[in-house]
């Protein structure tokens, strides 16, 4: 009777500490695209069960468009977006709170086919190239740059670029529609995957501009004031992205796991992702990333101007959270 009447009260105390750890558990509702990548590292923390084990309970919102993510967490609907740093300064020069902590340097590449005559950007005069985005996008923006620094002359004015959505883009490109293309980083990736070369990266354009390394392009941007009225969440949240990235980063079976959500329909694509989204972890402290892309924001703001930036004539101060650095050490012994 004795044993009986312990083992009840001990399924009562376990039951109860479930109860609690629910009850406290805060929920942080973060917007994404429903197609982005940065889902990846989210069903890694949901698969993982990593927001419970720091204390919250995340709730993830999927949007067609980033448009819509921002404008929930402008609404109050979400409390966690991704973003870039261009977006976060600008709404801080023109009053808002956002701020950010970076988590990915993932950036795209200049592609080009694997039998293509070009072999450096001079070859590129008089050609047609397929640019991701629009005449603003950061990664042109950066390409136009490293042209003038490299052979003198800006690529606008030597080729023909032509704008518009990835996935159009990489399709034109398998047809042969372009010479080459300047794509976002998982779009790059396929493209790698069928046979196509890179010529350039935006990283290797990045670092002739200046900056000291592979260097941040997007984070998770959040109200400052919400980081303030909840703090321990936002770490929570924080230190589950944090653990997510480290175990997509060393081990390899969890991939198999979100393997449809990265709609890799063969090998060569599934293992071109993957090796891609590892080479953007963010490997150094984000006091030194914060350092290059003030030297990064000033070439955006002569090149991309009030169009691109608002009022924010240099980036704003508070744009990165500094007390949410989530870069991981650097690994040599990858699985």
């Amino acid at each position: 009777m004795k044993k009986i009447l312990i083992l009840c009260l001990s399924v009562v105390a376990l039951t109860f500490s479930g109860m609690v750890h629910s009850a406290v558990a805060a929920e942080l509702r973060v917007a994404t695209l429903k197609f982005g990548t940065v889902n990846w590292v989210l069903d890694t923390i949901k698969l993982r069960k990593l927001d419970e084990r720091h204390g919250i309970d995340m709730k993830i919102i999927e949007l067609a468009s980033t448009d819509g993510s921002k404008l929930a967490l402008q609404g109050g609907s979400a409390d966690v977006v991704t973003t870039d740093w261009t977006w976060i300064s600008r709404r801080r020069a023109e009053g808002a709170d956002f701020t950010m902590v970076p988590y990915s340097s993932a950036v795209g590449h200049l592609m080009v086919a694997a039998n293509s005559p070009i072999k450096s950007v001079a070859d590129l005069k008089g050609k047609k190239i397929g640019v991701a985005g629009g005449p603003l996008d950061k990664s042109w923006l950066f390409f136009r740059a490293y042209t003038k620094k490299k052979i003198g002359v800006d690529i606008a004015e030597i080729a023909t670029p032509v704008y518009g959505a990835p996935p159009l883009l990489t399709q034109k490109m398998i047809r042969g529609e372009f010479d080459a293309i300047l794509n976002f980083w998982h779009f790059s990736s396929r493209l790698k995957a069928k046979g196509f070369q890179s010529l350039l990266s935006v990283g290797e354009m990045m670092q002739e501009l200046g900056t000291s390394g592979p260097t941040v392009a997007i984070g998770f941007a959040f109200r400052e004031e919400y980081a303030e009225k909840n703090e321990e969440t936002i770490k929570g949240f924080l230190a589950a992205v944090k653990d997510a990235v480290a175990i997509l980063d060393t081990e390899d079976e969890i991939w198999t796991k979100i393997r449809g959500r990265m709609k890799a329909k063969d090998d060569d694509t599934f293992e071109a992702l993957k090796a891609s989204f590892r080479d953007g972890v963010l490997r150094r402290p984000l006091i030194l990333e914060q350092a290059d892309v003030v030297r990064l924001y000033d070439v955006l703001a002569e090149l991309g101007g009030e169009k691109l930036l608002g009022k924010s004539k240099e980036l704003s101060s508070g744009t990165f959270w500094l007390t949410g650095d989530i870069s991981q050490p650097i690994q040599t012994d990858k699985k």
